[in-house]
């Protein structure tokens, strides 16, 4: 609607004050709830062509508007503001239009698909999934959703950081303290397993470098010259020289780790396309960073390690190769994107991951665009916050972070708690029970993530997530099981629902405010994929549930005795619920039939 009424004002403008207009004079923008109005006109750029006040260039062009284009009822001019008003016969053409789609993201589909990378996840094999994993992971795998739902072809990746300092630290406290411990023998999961090991290095670690302080060495000289750091070095040493006994038992404790992950991935309900290992692509960044060695791009220091300098785009010096030989994040990242593009030829690569990486993804393209990769340009980093709770950060090093697997189950269980007090599921069967639980924790988990601003950082409780009233996942399923209950009763009824049309009828102010909602779900899909923000849909999806929940507590839908009023009832209702399902599918979240 707002081309074409662009367009009208364009018109208007060229017979009232014979002057063409540029398309970026004509600001159009949706009326604030506070004014009458659908959309509004910012006049104070069209006064050069008025030569009038903003008042009097506003009643004119609204009245060329109401005269000549019969989408419009009315209008009313707030000092530079032209308020314009929509026929309720135009909202209704809208919404018959929406009754015979068979999918409502036929309208977001763009016109020039692209292929886009999206990278989420991204583990260290040294620990489990933790809270801030399962915003990176929600957050990733709703953007693959949606940017896929507009027609986009989207890649789901998934860099797994398996080898480095921090990997060698738990095989390191494993070798020392595990005396043979399996996930089979501790009944374990692998992660978990792993984890706990990461966090007795760590614990002993400390205690060294207090001993040595103790026998008067700083705090910079004990933490390098402590016995466990050093046996970590040298294990990553012959990590990279291929050691036979290091590389087995690397290979087995990844084992651990990733069967542990997939559990965890599979509660969340996500997957990948194609999952990358930092110890291939390392390979591929450190002859990337010698062959740019060779073109004088980078330089050696006086040590051997290896540099880029970025000073002339605002950055620093960067290590990419240490004095040792081995490599660096950096390092890993240079041949991950060089492979993926390589395989893809992707348009875009998507990099989600948290907003203390800024610098290290400026420096990445920075790097690469030195190099001649003229695609870095599409190396986009989706910056997100970091995800506390009301107690206050996690630090994974000391063990106090807050295992993904246990709030999952923590949700479910809450979830089961609440749904049970509420004395719905009686006549359902344990199987059917269960299957809810899990819907209703994990829509509660979800949504209380996502509906949140990805730049914010961000305060997770999971009381306030599954209260079935607020803005939650389990208010939105509610109210599409309450949709879902009316069509059941209509077929106890006799009413063949699946026949019922949509038939012009008279209808009030509530019924057209609910169209209005649902004809803007497009453009919310449209605007959630140009500027990555899933919270968009989460919060649109909310404020139709709730508009459809005030409706149906106004108006009797089966109980109203004009049957062709009854009949436009249960097709609006139809598409809310069809509508509610595609918001919610693009967020990741499965709606219940019943609950």
């Amino acid at each position: 609607m707002e081309i074409v009424l662009k367009d009208r004002i364009k018109e208007a403008v060229k017979i009232i004050y014979n002057s063409e207009v540029n398309d970026d004079l004509i600001q159009i923008q949706e009326t604030k709830k506070d004014f009458k109005g659908d959309f509004t006109l910012v006049v104070f750029p069209l006064l050069r062509f008025s030569k009038n006040t903003p008042e009097k260039t506003g009643e004119t062009i609204g009245q060329y508007l109401k005269d000549n284009f019969n989408a419009v009822s009315g209008f009313n001019v707030i000092k530079g503001f032209l308020n314009i008003e929509l026929s309720d016969a135009w909202w209704l053409e809208y919404f018959r239009k929406l009754t015979v789609e068979e999918t409502h993201l036929e309208k977001c589909q763009v016109s020039n698909p692209e292929t886009i990378l999206v990278e989420y996840s991204s583990p260290n094999t040294n620990k489990p999934l933790h809270l801030g994993h399962i915003r990176n992971n929600l957050l990733g795998y709703s953007l693959y959703r949606i940017l896929s739902g507009c027609g986009h072809r989207v890649v789901k990746t998934n860099i797994v950081n398996d080898r480095g300092i921090h990997i060698c630290k738990s095989m390191v406290a494993w070798q020392k303290f595990g005396n043979g411990e399996t996930p089979e023998s501790s009944g374990m999961k692998g992660d978990h397993l792993v984890g706990k090991y990461y966090v007795l290095f760590e614990k002993n670690y400390k205690i060294q470098i207090e001993k040595l302080i103790n026998e008067g060495m700083d705090e910079a000289e004990a933490k390098n010259s402590a016995p466990l750091m050093k046996e970590t070095r040298e294990m990553l040493l012959k990590w990279e020289a291929g050691d036979k006994e290091v590389f087995g038992l690397w290979k087995l404790m990844n084992s651990w780790v990733y069967a542990g992950f997939d559990e965890t991935y599979k509660k969340l309900g996500v997957d990948f396309d194609k999952i990358y290992y930092e110890s291939d692509t390392y390979k591929i960044g450190k002859d990337i960073v010698l062959s740019a060695l060779n073109k004088k791009i980078l330089y050696r220091n006086e040590d051997s390690s290896i540099w880029a300098d970025l000073t002339q785009d605002g950055l620093d010096q960067k290590l990419l190769l240490r004095s040792d030989g081995t490599a660096v994040y950096m390092t890993q990242d240079l041949g991950t994107a060089v492979d993926r593009h390589n395989e893809y030829k992707f348009d875009k690569n998507i990099y989600v991951v948290g907003n203390e990486q800024n610098y290290h993804f400026q420096v990445l393209k920075a790097l690469l665009k030195r190099m001649g990769y003229k695609w870095a340009e599409g190396l986009i980093h989706f910056s997100y916050g970091m995800v506390e709770l009301p107690e206050g950060r996690m630090k994974s090093r000391e063990g106090t972070i807050v295992d993904a697997d246990d709030l999952i189950k923590e949700m479910q269980l809450t979830a089961r708690e609440v749904s049970l007090e509420l004395g719905k599921l009686s006549d359902f069967s344990d199987e059917e029970k269960e299957d809810i639980f899990r819907k209703i924790g994990m829509s509660a988990l979800k949504y209380y993530i996502l509906k949140v601003d990805p730049k914010k950082n961000m305060t997770f409780n999971p009381a306030e997530s599954i209260d079935f009233n607020g803005n939650t996942g389990p208010f939105i399923q509610y109210t599409y099981t309450r949709i879902k209950s009316v069509f059941r009763k209509a077929k106890q009824m006799g009413i063949n629902t699946e026949q019922v049309l949509f038939s012009g009828t008279k209808t009030g102010p509530k019924e057209i405010e609910l169209i209005k909602l649902l004809c803007k779900f497009s453009e919310t899909v449209s605007a959630a994929a140009t500027g990555y923000t899933p919270a968009l849909i989460a919060n649109y999806c909310y404020e139709l549930s709730r508009e459809y929940n005030q409706f149906y507590h106004d108006f009797s839908i089966l109980g109203e005795a004009d049957e062709g009023v009854r009949n436009f009832r249960l097709v609006l209702s139809r598409v809310t619920s069809e509508i509610i399902n595609e918001g919610m599918w693009l967020l990741g979240i499965e709606m219940p039939e019943r609950m």
